[in-house]
């Protein structure tokens, strides 16, 4: 009995030593704590007396939000359910150049070609070329640097 009267009285000592309201010096005045509903308020002392104003809440705001969003949810599911039903079956049948179809491969003799194009001569002499010229310049750093270590030796 002891025990359980204590803990009683430690839940309900808040309200009685403190009161209601926690307060809170800032800058501009008191920062006000509502220990009963947890709402904050900034206080300020203006020509009339005090004032005090509650801080916006972020969760009050976030939880209207969601209210707001279940409800729409429900209202486009009543709509879905309430309009035609839509099959993947097309009644009518689709034009034979249909884009979205793939041309089959052509086979011969029950086999796939892949036909690829072969280089332009004009292709093979810029390769040609370009290889001359980086064999060249291959061989006459090698025999530079052949030059430089016989020279060092």
């Amino acid at each position: 009995m002891v025990v359980s009267g204590g803990l009683v009285a430690a839940q309900s000592a808040p309200d009685g030593e403190n009161g209601r309201y926690s307060m809170t010096p800032i800058a501009e005045g008191v920062l006000r704590l509502d220990t009963r509903t947890g709402t904050v308020s900034t206080c300020t002392k203006n020509d009339a007396g005090w004032a005090c104003y509650a801080v916006p809440d972020e969760r009050t705001a976030l939880d209207a939000e969601i209210g707001r969003l279940q409800a729409e949810v429900e209202r486009l599911k009543g709509q879905l359910a309430a309009g035609p039903t839509v099959s993947g079956k097309i009644d009518e049948a689709l034009p034979k150049s249909d884009q979205l179809k793939k041309a089959e491969p052509k086979a011969a003799e029950g086999e796939r070609k892949i036909e690829i194009p072969l280089p332009s001569d004009q292709d093979v002499d810029r390769v040609m070329s370009f290889l001359e010229k980086a064999w060249r310049r291959l061989i006459d750093m090698a025999n530079r640097v052949q030059k430089d270590v016989s020279g060092k030796i």
